[in-house]
């Protein structure tokens, strides 16, 4: 038997904080459906509408997992976190290496890309935004502990 104190089932109907595995079970659900999202956006859509969609959930992807690796980092230096990370790999595409990689590889293609595109600055800027709008509404819902 384990050394932790076993904590009672919570009665039907009953609110309060989720079991303390649960918060971490959510933003990893949350970063499986983000990825279904940008599979789901390129089967669906085409042209801009799949690129840009896509850039935004890339980098909503990398805030996901930000606050995964760092779970009690401040909503607004996660979405800072995950834009810096994908402004530099878009950067890093200047330098031709990771068009080398992805010609090799198709995960180092998804996740380096291969081309720079000035856009996608922007369209990463609109997922860090949107992810932080919703990390501080979560962060409102969630109970004083």
């Amino acid at each position: 038997m384990s050394d932790r104190a076993v904590r009672p089932a919570r009665p039907a109907g009953e609110s309060g904080p989720a079991e303390p595995g649960t918060t971490g079970r959510i933003r990893l659900l949350a970063a499986v459906v983000t990825v279904g999202a940008g599979l789901g956006l390129r089967t669906v859509a085409a042209g801009d509408v799949a690129k840009y969609g896509g850039d935004a959930l890339y980098t909503l992807l990398i805030l996901t997992l930000v606050v995964l690796a760092a779970p009690r980092m401040a909503p607004a230096r996660a979405a800072g976190t995950a834009l810096a990370v994908s402004w530099a790999v878009e950067l890093l595409q200047l330098t031709g290496l990771p068009a080398e990689l992805s010609a090799r590889s198709t995960a180092a293609r998804l996740v380096l890309g291969s081309t720079f595109n000035a856009p996608d600055l922007f369209w990463y800027a609109v997922g860090a935004t949107a992810g932080w709008l919703v990390l501080r509404v979560s962060a409102r819902r969630r109970p004083a502990r």
